[in-house]
């Protein structure tokens, strides 16, 4: 997914891409979309929360605009520039959603429902109403559909479009951005990565757009196109609060600051590390702010203005060599958790300018997806590819074992062999921080292949020409309706049939039809019956398989 050293938010980009893998498995359980639903609804929520963050940074540039307009001019504008494009690429990520659902569900979708959604328009500065939908995603009917989404994304060419217009945007984040500042270039080239994935081992090339949405489940790509609106949102936030720190802090009064939470992500795995970076929009390059962890209450004073005080214990926020203040919590339990404080600045009065923030992130429990690659059943005597994936963890960091049989590594999956009749359980667990741990398991059926079923002319008896039932060389046994790539061979076999009252037989010890019972066909006359009985074949595993007789009748 990324090179080098990897940041969350690529691990969590990673982790959903194996996620998205397992899915493409045929035996996807409906607790699985489920899952999407809820990953889905956060990543919308935190999209939002970006959105009424970067509204409070829009709103900083006006304020500065009344102070001094003509230095914060060519700044704001910038920034409007950004948000005009930032609108527009969200608005246009919306509609793909729409778009895949109704391809899917139809026009009347239920889970589509209309709204005005508001879009910047940089030629009038305001806000302009575009037709659009919010997503219940509980209400998408076919979550499970493999087909529709690629019709669009990929045969369509919308992925491609999506590609391009994702990299207008990073271009112009990156354009705007200074020279003395590569961390920030660093950040949204990561946050806006449109490189193509690494190669497969079998040397095979994806695109961007095929790695993320070819053969994809409707649920996953509606999650993937949510995923890329909070990273626009994201980078948005990153580059506007760019733009306000460049601006000379002689024009910028440290009374006119907010506190902004930036996290790399807000969903992580469980074991994992969550972190967020805590700033200023714009500030005092002399000194450093302090930044109190913790509960806080709220104070109207006398003279109308607003005090806050920490209540109970905090804990004072460290800065790194960097000069960044770094919240760090580990990932001990799943669910949802919000934190927050108050940041504080000494003015040169020795009065205190506070400002609180809150922000939240969600741990989740990291879970192994194992799935049948041909069907969920195992059957003896045969190879049965399986692929294993557990979110979040590399692919030499897992393990398997199973009961009733063997599994082996084979390639990027694993080879199962079963044993005996019955069930088998596989196992899965994962090395996660020098720690092995149980990821899940799940039980399959096991069942011994079934009969071929024999054929002469490509038939299973009936009616025949006696011209057309001499011309064959010999008996076949064929696998119908069975996705194994297996082949039975014929060992023996008789033909029979009534001549003058008296049955008469002549064997075979191997597939091919002999020149005595040829002389039988031959002999035949109209509605007479020909009898292939006694067959016998030998399947892969070497047990011999005793098969239906077949009867045909001389037109």
């Amino acid at each position: 997914m990324g090179h080098g050293k990897e940041t969350p938010r690529q691990k969590m980009i990673g982790m959903m891409y194996l996620v998205l893998t397992a899915l493409l498995a045929l035996n996807v359980s409906k607790d699985i979309l489920d899952a999407f639903v809820l990953v889905d609804n956060g990543l919308f929520r935190t999209t939002e929360n970006f959105s009424a963050k970067n509204q409070t940074l829009y709103s900083e540039f006006e304020k500065q605009m009344a102070n001094n307009p003509s230095k914060i001019g060519p700044w704001q504008d910038k920034a409007l520039n950004v948000r005009a494009e930032a609108d527009q690429l969200v608005f246009d990520l919306q509609k793909l959603k729409s778009d895949i659902i109704q391809h899917c569900d139809g026009d009347d979708a239920e889970a589509l429902i209309p709204v005005k959604r508001l879009v910047f328009n940089l030629a009038s500065k305001t806000e302009k109403e575009e037709d659009s939908y919010n997503i219940d995603d509980a209400l998408i009917k076919n979550k499970d559909n493999l087909d529709k989404p690629q019709e669009i994304m990929i045969v369509n060419g919308r992925g491609a479009e999506l590609k391009g217009k994702i990299e207008k945007f990073r271009e112009l984040a990156l354009s705007l951005t200074s020279d003395k500042h590569p961390e920030v270039k660093v950040s949204l080239e990561k946050a806006l990565d449109t490189n193509p994935p690494p190669r497969t081992k079998d040397g095979i090339q994806q695109t961007w757009e095929s790695y993320y949405f070819d053969h994809i489940p409707a649920v996953a790509v509606i999650t993937m196109l949510t995923k890329l609106q909070s990273d626009v949102r994201n980078a948005e936030a990153e580059i506007v609060t760019h733009l306000l720190t460049e601006i000379d802090a002689g024009a910028v009064k440290v009374n006119k600051v907010e506190a902004i939470v930036k996290a790399n992500s807000n969903y992580i795995l469980r074991g994992g590390q969550y972190e967020a970076q805590v700033i200023l929009a714009a500030y005092d390059s002399l000194q450093k702010p302090e930044i109190l962890i913790g509960n806080y209450t709220t104070k109207h004073l006398p003279d109308g203005s607003i005090d806050y005080e920490m209540t109970g214990s905090s804990e004072v926020l460290q800065y790194d060599s960097d000069n960044k203040a770094i919240y760090r919590r580990a990932g001990g339990s799943a669910g949802n958790f919000t934190w927050g404080g108050i940041l504080q600045l000494t003015n040169p009065d020795g009065s205190k300018l506070k400002r609180p923030f809150t922000a939240t992130y969600q741990v989740g429990e990291a879970s192994a997806v194992i799935s049948a690659t041909k069907m969920n059943v195992f059957y003896i005597g045969v190879e049965n590819p399986v692929s294993i994936s557990v979110s979040g963890v590399p692919a030499d960091k897992i393990s398997a074992s199973m009961t009733n049989g063997s599994i082996s590594r084979s390639g990027g999956g694993y080879i199962v062999k079963p044993t005996a009749v019955g069930t088998a359980r596989v196992s899965v667990s994962a090395n996660i921080d020098g720690q092995n741990r149980a990821m899940g398991f799940m039980d399959y059926r096991v069942k011994v292949v079934p009969n071929p079923v024999p054929q002469v002319a490509g038939k299973i008896g009936g009616r025949i020409d006696k011209s057309t039932l001499s011309a064959q060389m010999a008996v076949l046994a064929v696998m119908e309706n069975f996705d194994f790539d297996l082949r039975f061979r014929v060992t023996a076999f008789t033909v029979s049939t009534v001549v003058g009252g008296f049955v008469q037989s002549r064997p075979s010890t191997n597939a091919n039809i002999t020149d005595q019972q040829k002389a039988l066909i031959n002999g035949a006359t109209r509605g007479q019956k020909i009898y292939f009985e006694d067959i016998k074949a030998v399947g892969p595993d070497g047990t011999t398989r005793e098969l239906s007789a077949i009867s045909f009748t001389i037109n």
